[in-house]
């Protein structure tokens, strides 16, 4: 008798997606394709990942803590502090340089597309990396046989550059924000297709990539991940999707919010009674105190946003309709999620975007209402639209309360896999990103070679495979009382079950351990830090056994074992392996290519 086919995987990525964007979470934008794919799948609610970029794409590619893995922060982050704080008060001096914080998938973990390829999968990616700038970093070194790979971690979806003039500078805020860097299979991308938008130019290459395969003859099954660089800032996307949304947005982001909250009750996702965490955008004018103009302006950049998510919808059309076409979609795992929550930073209130970054906007794009959306022009959208898609969590990407951390994530299993768990349900099981490895890896067969890959040592996933949950052999994905941690920039979490215990500094938070029961309080309105200070004990406990087994470096006193920065770690702007942006790096990247110090800190006990 034949073995049964194995099933294909398609993981689908979106940058900066909030909670309720896409219609299946109750968005108004439209996403019929995601629609389609969620009649067949199930939607998590209570669905996990870091609290910012690259750190959730090494625990997808791991199934283990990014802090172990190699991006313990985003470098960027780590490279400059002010990135990092705006505020300046906590400085990323200490992480530069230290295990966890390369920047990079490290040795200390095997990529889930090497296990595959290994075990005779055909490896596929289209879209953002953020895993590492060089080609020993590249998806080609960590297992992919054919990649597409954005490297950095966002940049101009129209690949537009503005030509300089005299002795003018990138600001620094921007170096590594606007140059749209690629490698396909491991090499630089000198020039990228004419008409380049970034959703189109991922879907497209995925598509060839499949129908390569397909035309090809090749009987292995296939992995393809599909990350996209939308809808991170700048927001652009092509006017025929941004038009469909005009007037949608114009009662404001208030509005939206409450229209958002009250299809996340209809859906069954939020408890009817929820309260929702208040807004928090202190350093932003309220909506009624903008002027027409400022209203508009705001109007037209969440207009924009809504253009990018349609843009994701209609390129995970192409993908999807034609698996269905060569009769492949039923054999495969698809899954879709966001990397963190809505991005709600208003970048024009940091010292250092003030500093010149918006004299070089006004200067070098236009970002009038009417050009908005296009390759020459800059925005973002600020907390108050990111926190109506965030609701009823708060606050949003960056941070490590639910707003932050909470993802939509679909999946809908292969045909061997189905069945059990009706599609088109929704679940209030609590998994994260980690889950997704070791339930692929079941799925296909494969085992986990932890202690060792390759002749060297590596860690075991934390993750856990949902496939007994998906057969019914088990209640829940996690034990009742499992236990997870977070950590991103200084904010920090930890949860055990329904208890959180949440850190962030000020202005954002008072700067303390806060806890919260969030089969109460979902929204993490009510600190009940004085009321239960026994429980609040043990998750700080809890908390110091997790930064002893992922090696979190603490940003302050207050999350464990603080230590100063050496005077090694010092320099700004220094820990970057390939410093693409400065003139004549794409060119020569070799020349611009360095080695960066690494030192050891040696932790038994907190």
């Amino acid at each position: 008798m034949a073995s049964a086919k194995r099933p294909n995987f398609l993981l689908i990525v979106a940058d900066d997606l909030g909670f309720s964007d896409i219609g299946p979470f109750g968005g108004e934008i439209n996403t019929p394709n995601l629609d389609k794919l969620a009649k067949d799948s199930i939607l998590f609610t209570d669905f996990h990942a870091a609290a910012a970029c690259s750190p959730s794409r090494a625990m997808i590619m791991t199934g283990t803590d990014h802090h172990i893995a190699g991006l313990g922060n985003l470098i960027e982050w780590t490279n400059i502090s002010g990135q990092n704080d705006p505020n300046g008060t906590m400085s990323t001096s200490v992480q530069r340089g230290m295990p966890g914080y390369e920047g990079y998938l490290n040795e200390r973990v095997v990529a889930l597309p090497e296990l595959l390829r290994d075990a005779g999968y055909h490896t596929l990616m289209s879209g953002k990396w953020h895993l590492g700038l060089t080609p020993e970093r590249s998806p080609k070194s960590r297992g992919f046989e054919r990649s597409f790979a954005h490297l950095p971690a966002c940049s101009n979806h129209y690949a537009y550059e503005p030509q300089l003039q005299g002795t003018d500078q990138i600001p620094d805020f921007m170096t590594m924000s606007f140059i749209a860097l690629h490698s396909e299979d491991g090499k630089y991308v000198k020039k990228l297709p004419e008409g380049w938008y970034s959703s189109h130019g991922y879907g497209d290459k995925m598509l060839q990539y499949l129908k390569d395969w397909k035309e090809a003859g090749d009987d292995r099954p296939f992995f393809g991940y599909l990350p996209f660089t939308a809808p991170h800032w700048p927001l652009q996307a092509p006017q025929e999707y941004i038009k469909k949304y005009r007037g949608v947005y114009d009662e404001g982001p208030e509005a939206l919010r409450q229209k958002r909250l009250q299809r996340l009750k209809d859906l069954g996702m939020v408890p009817q009674d929820v309260e929702p965490h208040p807004v928090v955008a202190d350093e932003v004018k309220e909506w009624d105190d903008l002027s027409d103009v400022e209203r508009a302006n705001s109007c037209r950049a969440m207009e924009c946003f809504a253009g990018m998510v349609e843009a994701i919808d209609v390129n995970v059309g192409k993908i999807t309709e034609y698996l269905e076409e060569i009769g492949e979609l039923d054999n495969t795992f698809v899954c879709f999620l966001s990397d963190n929550g809505a991005e709600g930073a208003a970048y024009e209130a940091y010292p250092i975007v003030q500093s010149n970054m918006l004299q070089h906007l006004q200067k070098y794009y236009n970002n009038h209402i009417d050009n908005l959306g296009n390759g020459d022009s800059f925005i973002w959208y600020g907390p108050r639209w990111a926190q109506a898609a965030t609701a009823p969590s708060r606050l949003y990407k960056a941070y490590t309360t639910e707003g932050g951390v909470r993802v939509p994530y679909m999946m809908k299993p292969p045909a061997a896999f189905g069945g059990k768990v009706p599609g088109g349900s929704i679940t209030h099981q609590f998994a994260t990103v980690m889950d997704l490895a070791p339930t692929i890896l079941d799925m296909a067969g494969v085992t986990h070679p932890a202690p060792t890959y390759q002749g060297r040592e590596i860690v075991p996933m934390r993750g856990k495979s949902m496939v007994p949950y998906l057969s019914q052999q088990a209640e829940t994905i996690h034990e009742k009382d499992f236990i997870n941690g977070w950590e991103t920039c200084g904010r920090a979490a930890c949860r055990r079950g329904d208890w959180k215990i949440v850190f962030i500094p000020k202005p954002k938070g008072p700067e303390r351990w806060q806890l919260y029961n969030l089969a109460t309080d979902p929204g993490e309105v009510h600190d009940l830090a004085e009321q239960e200070p026994g429980k609040l004990k043990e998750l700080l406990k809890l908390w110091d056994i997790y930064v002893l087994e992922t090696g979190v470096v603490p940003l302050s006193p207050d999350l464990g074992n603080w230590m100063a920065a050496m005077e090694e770690q010092m320099p700004e702007n220094a820990w970057i392996e390939y410093e693409y942006w400065k003139d004549g790096a794409r060119d020569d990247p070799e020349k611009f290519t360095k080695v960066i110090p690494r030192f050891q800190r040696h932790v038994s006990a907190i």
